[in-house]
């Protein structure tokens, strides 16, 4: 009678096991489909930005800074950001490409140096 009872209890403390696991694992899979995947597809999509780039581009940098690409060297980019002034940055310090038809200027101070000329 005393081993019936130890089986029983132990089949049914290991069913009791799994359900407690079920929380776990709903959490885990909560977090990947939020965090993880779209950090993968953010990632990709930034990588192939970066594959993608060709000269006359116009980017921005994690700093901030504007610039149109000139040339590439192994794993710099260099950037012309004014008139006869080229910087080079590393090819991951680029954060994006710029919009189209946006010069990287705001209204207000392309309105300001359209009047001082």
């Amino acid at each position: 009678m005393q081993l019936q009872e130890i089986f029983l209890a132990a089949g049914l403390g290991s069913g009791q096991s799994l359900v407690g696991l079920l929380p776990i694992l709903l959490i885990f899979l909560v977090f990947y489909f939020l965090l993880i995947v779209p950090q993968q597809r953010q990632r990709r999509k930034n990588q192939e930005m970066l594959s993608n780039l060709k000269t006359g581009d116009r980017v921005i940098t994690t700093g901030g800074v504007y610039g149109t690409v000139t040339g590439f060297r192994n794993s710099a980019v260099q950037l012309q950001v004014a008139n006869q002034v080229r910087i080079d940055v590393a090819r991951t310090a680029i954060a994006g490409l710029q919009p189209e038809g946006s010069d990287g200027t705001s209204k207000e101070s392309a309105a300001a140096a359209r009047k001082k000329s």
